[in-house]
């Protein structure tokens, strides 16, 4: 499996035999140039929105015809079952920003968690829901999300072997969001990939929990 951080929360997931998966595409430019990636021109079989905010649901801008993926729970595509998670995008109840989808599916294997713009911490429920992770891809800038402590706890809760931070602040991003650096500065066994695109296999995952900081690709 590949896994490919276009930036914000947008990743390309694609599988052994070549299926391709969009998580959370976003609009160029969109939110007044707030949102400086450029545009996505892999073509996917399936796309996957956790919400519908133009960074992270604008499945009309992607080329070809995926398979869009936007509801709670499982929805059957390309022989991969995916899980959608009702969640909320703040800590009243989605008062604030509405109601978010969290994705859990596996691809060669691997299960994969995206967490979209959670803004509240996880229930046990939704704990229980989601577990097992290998792969969790969780945003950690705060400010529209959970802020570092959060994120820590889900991390603990969830327990992958692999955390993929996203929606953070880069030279891409005009959000007020911190920069990974703030999320990063207690934390241990941290890799930077330095390049926007890993492959894995679950023989590869690692024995004890590591963080992998992506370059973005768009």
């Amino acid at each position: 499996m590949k896994i490919k951080w276009y930036g914000h929360s947008s990743f390309l997931i694609t599988s052994k035999d070549g299926t391709k998966i969009i998580i959370d595409p976003y609009e160029p430019k969109g939110y007044d140039g707030a949102i400086g990636y450029a545009p996505i021109n892999d073509i996917a079989d399936i796309a996957l929105a956790s919400h519908d905010h133009a960074d992270h649901g604008y499945v009309q801008g992607l080329k070809g015809t995926p398979q869009v993926i936007n509801k709670d729970g499982e929805t059957k595509a390309k022989n991969i079952t995916f899980k959608g998670v009702q969640a909320f995008h703040d800590t009243e109840k989605g008062t604030q920003r509405g109601a978010i989808l969290i994705f859990r599916f596996e691809v060669d294997g691997i299960s994969v968690c995206h967490l979209g713009d959670l803004g509240e911490p996880l229930s046990d429920k939704q704990v229980g829901e989601l577990k097992p992770v290998d792969i969790l891809l969780i945003p950690v800038g705060g400010f529209f999300t959970i802020d570092s402590e959060v994120v820590t706890q889900t991390i603990e809760k969830l327990k992958p072997a692999i955390t993929i931070p996203m929606h953070y602040k880069t030279s891409k991003c005009g959000f007020p969001l911190a920069y990974v650096d703030e999320f990063l500065k207690d934390k241990k066994k941290v890799r930077k990939a330095g390049t926007s695109e890993i492959e894995l296999s679950k023989a590869s995952l690692p024995s004890s929990p590591e963080i992998v900081i992506l370059e973005h690709a768009l």
